[in-house]
């Protein structure tokens, strides 16, 4: 059994990533990896359609990892037999220029999910202290009051950031939103073998940008950041779970595993039909026409 509470990051324990494997299987071979991938897909699909049904909790899952970590095939292959009527992707560039012109959680606002459905972040509000923390420059273009220079963008900075972003998951999961968290733990050599694949293989070229080297070459300062975002913003209400990524079988398998297990903890259940008397009134009517 895939053991989920070694994954978790528990609110209030500070940690390091090091703590967390980037290699792991749990005992498992490739096949029994996919097979039970295949099973907690199918279980995911049923349990989507009550989840839609119930029309009372929405969820919320969101993906942050190193590039090249798997997080486009972990989505793909994990609610690969989901309804597409009851989830959705958002993707998170750059922000755009409307974007830049409102608070840094305006546009991940817009993209929350209704009610009965699964929406999943592929990269997130995260990237504000993610990439702005390892860039604090980028934090100027949002043209805050008080924050005029590089400097500014200090320690106080981001932890109130740090509380901005929980109050916000906080304000969500009062309301109904079932928050889980993935950080896919990729390691840096495994990180430059899948590069190198893009190059040598025609037909992974186009996954290929030279600007991942660049933000590759700051690998240390990005290990940092990730290890706050984690120390800071893993709640109960929105707990982060630091998932092996070096071995795309189980780190798709253990996602599986985690949203399987929390939405079967969760009280869904399909709502009541009309009484048995309606039924048996609409049953005759429909018999009639035949």
């Amino acid at each position: 059994m895939i053991d989920n509470e070694k994954m978790l990051v528990k609110p209030g324990k500070k940690i390091k990533l090091s703590d967390f494997k980037t290699t792991s299987h749990e005992g498992y071979n490739a096949d029994e990896l996919k097979e039970r991938l295949e099973k907690n897909v199918e279980k995911l699909s049923d349990l989507q359609e009550v989840l839609y049904a119930d029309n009372r909790y929405s969820v919320l899952i969101v993906f942050q990892a190193p590039d090249a970590a798997g997080k486009d095939g972990v989505i793909r292959k994990v609610f690969s037999g989901i309804n597409p009527q009851g989830c959705s992707v958002h993707s998170f560039r750059g922000p755009s220029k409307e974007e830049l012109e409102h608070d840094y959680l305006w546009r991940h606002y817009k993209a929350l999910p209704e009610k009965g459905i699964i929406e999943i972040f592929n990269r997130s509000h995260y990237e504000n202290v993610l990439v702005t923390k390892v860039h604090p420059e980028y934090v100027l273009g949002s043209h805050i009051p008080g924050i005029d220079s590089v400097k500014k963008v200090n320690d106080d900075f981001w932890a109130q950031r740090y509380e901005q972003i929980n109050n916000f998951e906080k304000h969500l999961a009062q309301n109904g939103t079932i928050i889980l968290k993935f950080f896919l733990n990729l390691s840096k050599g495994e990180q430059t073998q899948r590069f190198l694949d893009r190059l040598n293989e025609p037909e992974k070229n186009w996954k290929f940008n030279s600007g991942d080297l660049d933000e590759a070459d700051l690998w240390d300062k990005y290990q940092t950041a990730y290890e706050d975002m984690l120390n800071n913003t893993s709640t109960e209400y929105a707990p982060w779970y630091v998932v092996p990524a070096d071995i795309k079988d189980y780190s798709r398998t253990a996602v599986s595993e985690i949203i399987k297990d929390k939405l079967k903890s969760m009280d869904l259940k399909f709502p009541e039909g009309e009484g048995k008397e309606q039924l048996d009134i609409a049953r005759k009517r429909l018999e009639k026409r035949k």
